[in-house]
């Protein structure tokens, strides 16, 4: 009996742990066939939705407007498909859809839901715009719905046919520009030296660190840029709305005495001011789309499609031996890798090498976001550019929200540039900025010393004062780099290194000063861009477009390749569904603010830097 009772607890755990891996392996077969079925489904059936007569395309702009989504493309597909939060939309999409559903004889008309989106720049807003007016042009209605509009969500709205706001809502709208911080006496407190190396007097990066308060010069340029934007915000929104020539002016200079008389009810003062048609909540909203279009008794609304549904449906479309590639540079500019949604200088160079060495691409279209950063990082990219030419494939630079500084310098080798009349640019300047803390270690009682062969081996020390020789190193650097800068410019521009300074200085301008000035050739999009690079290369209609961007390696690719099947399998599974946002509870708009992107990071280090410190309004 003694030796029975260990065999059988052998037996019985046995019996158990083999259950335990028999699930095991059971589970994760399950899970291998769900991928495998998952894939399927996204590779070997159509995506693209099958839409009744009267559909309406319900376009929910959700995050931030941008050229490219920051990280992976199919990532963010997935939390889109499964229901997570969406940070970002890409431009390309937005303008894809609206085409589409242009042509699209079911689809009757447009109803853009603004509340979630985030900022965006007046060149994106402008194209945005421009689909809307095409979408109108074929004969279709929009309509525009949100509560507490944004100046951006009301720039897009106003090219509504009609506009309807919450009762309990507001518009936004409060001029550009504002205030920044300035560091000098706080840095005196702390001991911090900072020595600067620039030129350029409109060069303003540094201003914050060495001042109190702006130059004369920085407010001079950034008051004649800011202006010539807004009286364009405003010229468009009171054109699209058919409202007197400065009633927006006249309406914010006068808001605390007009806000009086609508009782304090900005909903009532933005209706008075016939920036809206009429006060409508959600369900009002649905209610009345019922009754103009055609009903989906199923769901209790509206029969409808929703953006992110119509987009995944989209055909591929063109001719794959003939191809005009897009690479987009969005972000600041750094030496070496940056994952996408950045830019590295090496690694966006070897996408221009790929396309360039690809012999289905015909022409190149670089698409421009940037303000700048890295002078080196800028010019590891337009010797890529200038190769490229000289292979014999055209370049067109189409310059979005801003594309100053480093995102002019890359600008400078194409065949030609576009850029819109909102677009910041110019900025032609450098500087370098290195903060000393040796007075800041004198007050906590540290103290540096040592033995070194050379003074240049103990110059970059940043816990001892700057010695002056290195400070002349550093300025020499600058200068030749500026010089390098307007050689480029004026190689570009077909002009001398003296006109180009008249126009430099690190000077930012909107596109459509940049115009008037020569330093870029004409207005236009990115289609125009696509379409000009076509014309340079000789193509006929029927080309494919191609966006060139970093693909992942590994299983990274692998997992990325899964996100992307999953979106798509997760939307077709599901069914046409309308999109919550028209059903649901009233929700809080977005809150809405600026990613000031300061660069500190690249001033610690003695490192030459082309950056505008603007944002695109």
């Amino acid at each position: 009996m003694a030796d029975s009772e260990p065999g059988w607890l052998r037996r019985t755990l046995g019996g158990f742990l083999r259950l335990v891996d028999a699930t095991r392996r059971l589970v994760l077969n399950v899970l291998f066939l769900l991928i495998v079925v998952v894939l399927a489904v996204a590779l070997f059936t159509s995506s693209r939705p099958r839409l009744s007569e009267n559909t309406a395309l319900v376009v929910v702009l959700r995050g931030d407007l941008v050229e490219q989504y920051s990280g992976s493309a199919r990532e963010a597909q997935l939390a889109e498909a499964l229901g997570g939060v969406e940070r970002e939309t890409q431009l390309r999409d937005v303008v894809a859809v609206l085409d589409a559903a242009a042509r699209d004889p079911n689809i009757a008309r447009a109803v853009l839901i603004l509340d979630d989106m985030g900022s965006a720049g007046m060149a994106k807003l402008n194209e945005v715009a421009a689909a809307l007016e095409r979408f109108r042009s074929a004969g279709k209605q929009i309509l525009a719905w949100g509560s507490q509009m944004s100046q951006a969500q009301y720039y897009l709205a106003a090219h509504a046919d009609q506009v309807y706001l919450h009762p309990s809502g507001a518009v936004l709208l409060t001029g550009l520009g504002g205030y920044r911080n300035y560091y000098r006496d706080a840095l005196d407190r702390l001991g911090v030296t900072v020595n600067v190396f620039r030129v350029g007097k409109y060069k303003s990066f540094v201003e914050p660190f060495v001042n109190n308060a702006p130059s004369r010069e920085a407010q001079e340029a950034e008051s004649f840029w800011l202006n010539d934007a807004w009286t364009s915000y405003t010229g468009q929104v009171e054109q699209a709305r058919k409202l007197p020539t400065g009633a927006l002016g006249r309406m914010i200079d006068e808001l605390p005495v007009r806000l009086g008389a609508a009782g304090g009810d900005l909903a009532k003062l933005a209706l008075s001011e016939k920036l809206v048609d009429a006060l409508m909540t959600r369900d009002e909203l649905r209610a009345l789309l019922i009754k103009r279009g055609a009903e989906d008794p199923a769901h209790k609304t509206f029969r409808q499609v929703s953006f992110q549904e119509y987009r995944y449906g989209l055909p591929d479309s063109g001719d794959r031996s003939t191809q005009v590639a897009v690479v987009v540079v969005q972000g600041d500019i750094v030496d070496g890798d940056a994952p996408q949604g950045a830019i590295g200088g090496r690694s966006t160079a070897e996408l221009i090498r790929h396309a360039r060495d690809d012999d289905t691409v015909k022409a190149l279209v670089l698409r421009v976001d940037s303000p700048g950063g890295s002078a080196f990082g800028a010019e590891l990219i337009r010797r890529e550019l200038e190769i490229t030419r000289k292979a014999g494939k055209p370049v067109i630079v189409s310059m979005s929200d801003v594309a100053a500084s480093g995102g002019y310098w890359v600008s400078t080798s194409a065949d030609e540039v576009l850029a819109d009349p909102a677009t910041i640019t110019g900025s032609i300047g450098v500087f370098g900025l290195v903060p000393t803390f040796d007075k800041t270690l004198d007050k906590l009682g540290v103290h540096t010393g040592g033995v070194t062969t050379t003074w240049l081996a103990g110059g970059p020390d940043l816990r001892r004062p700057l010695d002056p020789r290195f400070g002349q190193v550093i300025q020499a650097s600058v200068g030749h780099i500026y010089q390098e800068f307007l050689a480029r410019a004026a190689a570009s521009r077909h002009a001398t290194a003296e006109q180009i300074e008249e126009v430099a200085q690190g000077r930012v301008w909107t596109g459509r000063q940049a115009h008037e000035r020569h330093l870029v050739d004409g207005f236009g999009g990115l289609a125009a861009a696509i379409h000009d690079a076509a014309q340079h290369a000789k193509l006929t209609p029927g080309f494919r477009t191609m966006y060139i961007e970093l693909e992942p390696k590994g299983l990274t690719r692998l997992l990325d390749l899964f996100a992307q099947g999953a979106a798509r399998a997760a939307l077709q599974m599901v069914g046409p569904v309308p999109t919550g946002l028209l059903f649901g509870a009233d929700a809080p708009a977005a809150g809405v603010g600026a990613d000031f992107k300061r660069l500190l990071s690249n001033g610690v280090t003695p490192r030459v830097l082309a950056h505008c410190l603007c944002q695109a309004p």
